[in-house]
């Protein structure tokens, strides 16, 4: 699995609840500004499922991010099985810094680990940015 991590300076509710609502998903869930994320659903419970549609803003490229959550502990833990039977876990722990947000995830096999180690932690890194001017 490849792990990675940010610390955020928010409240453990705000950091949940800007995770998980499609509202909020739709401003963060991309790795650089080219791209966007204009659709977002997520049932998330054990067992619901979840969608983003990840675009290039100058429509040259789209895809579906999407899975089935397998475990939901509110506040704590979320882990999910994605489309293609990769697994990803993530944990919300609260610090003196603030919430660390630790995702770890089964790579692909198409492209190199440091390329989608980059391409997570930038989606992250997007989520601190968006989660602390909001």
């Amino acid at each position: 699995m490849i792990t990675i991590k940010k610390t955020v300076n928010a409240s453990l509710d705000k950091v949940w609840n800007f995770w998980n609502t499609p509202e909020h998903i739709t401003k963060w869930s991309f790795a650089s500004p080219d791209w966007h994320t204009p659709y977002a659903e997520a049932d998330v419970r054990e067992g619901g499922r979840f969608k983003s549609t990840m675009a290039a803003k100058d429509g040259s490229m789209s895809f579906d991010f999407e899975g089935e959550f397998t475990l939901v502990k509110p506040n704590q833990a979320l882990s999910y099985v994605m489309g293609d039977g990769r697994k990803v876990e993530i944990t919300f722990t609260e610090t003196a810094e603030g919430v660390e947000i630790i995702e770890s995830f089964d790579p692909e096999t198409q492209n190199p680990e440091e390329m989608q180690r980059a391409g997570w932690q930038a989606i992250l890194d997007n989520f601190k940015s968006y989660i602390e001017e909001n």
